[in-house]
């Protein structure tokens, strides 16, 4: 039997072929909302989001293709591939159309999901979005191409640590570097090439097609939701008009 107020867990086979595991909670009746993590992680980054939002909410905090407990195909890691997962698990679990919640890349595929499937999303909201721009994105690539399996977990501790800036719990971070620990090399490789650096500008200028409401959140600290333009201060950047 369902309880509104925990957080269950299941595994489900899309219509794009991949199985995705997933965390639910809240009353299956009322208003849908879908967290989509980001590089390399897994539905774990919103475990302490879950136990916060209200039991009338319908959260589902997805594990995306190629990650943590969910498939890891040979192919393949486009946005459109990350979108289309979206569209086909809410066909799965009956969601007509839902709140998209996107953290990193996460909130690029939220974005995509809007622009390819806009029945489904009522709701943005977008944290840390990656932007075209991002020294810190090109630095990574070279480490991520170099990477063999087993991949070590002295670099995924450190990726992992490098995103933070306020102190978390040590056993929380200890479980987001297990959770990445599951990609193999290909799958940091290959969503590197396909996902994050498929980011240019005619994909900013297509955002302008977005017409849900849209929260956008980031930090001071964050170096990959940030650009300067260009007089050298800093902007939100992509951000819909």
């Amino acid at each position: 039997m369902h309880q509104p107020n925990s957080v269950q867990f299941a595994t489900t086979h899309l219509s794009t072929g991949p199985r995705l595991h997933y965390a639910e909670r809240g009353d299956r009746e009322e208003e849908a909302i879908i967290f989509l993590h980001g590089y390399s992680d897994s539905w774990y980054s919103f475990s302490r989001v879950l136990p916060l939002l209200s039991p009338e909410y319908h959260a589902f905090a997805l594990t995306q293709r190629g990650h943590g407990d969910s498939d890891k195909p040979e192919c393949c890691y486009t946005p459109d591939d990350f979108a289309a997962d979206v569209d086909a698990i809410m066909d799965v679990v009956g969601i007509e159309e839902a709140t998209l919640v996107g953290a990193s890349t996460g909130a690029l595929f939220a974005q995509r999901v809007v622009l390819s499937y806009p029945r489904r999303v009522n709701r943005l909201v977008l944290i840390g979005a990656q932007t075209p721009v991002n020294e810190a994105v090109s630095g990574l690539r070279e480490e991520v191409q170099a990477l063999e399996d087993p991949v070590p977990p002295e670099f995924v501790r450190e990726f992992q640590e490098s995103t933070i800036y306020q102190p978390v719990p040590q056993e929380f971070l200890d479980t987001v570097v297990s959770e990445s620990l599951k990609l193999p090399a290909r799958v940091w490789r290959d969503y590197m090439e396909q996902a994050v650096l498929s980011i240019d500008h005619d994909y900013v200028v297509e955002l302008r097609e977005i017409d849900v409401p849209t929260l956008i959140l980031w930090g001071e600290q964050d170096p990959s939701s940030r650009a300067k333009n260009r007089n050298g201060s800093r902007q939100r950047f992509p951000m819909p008009p």
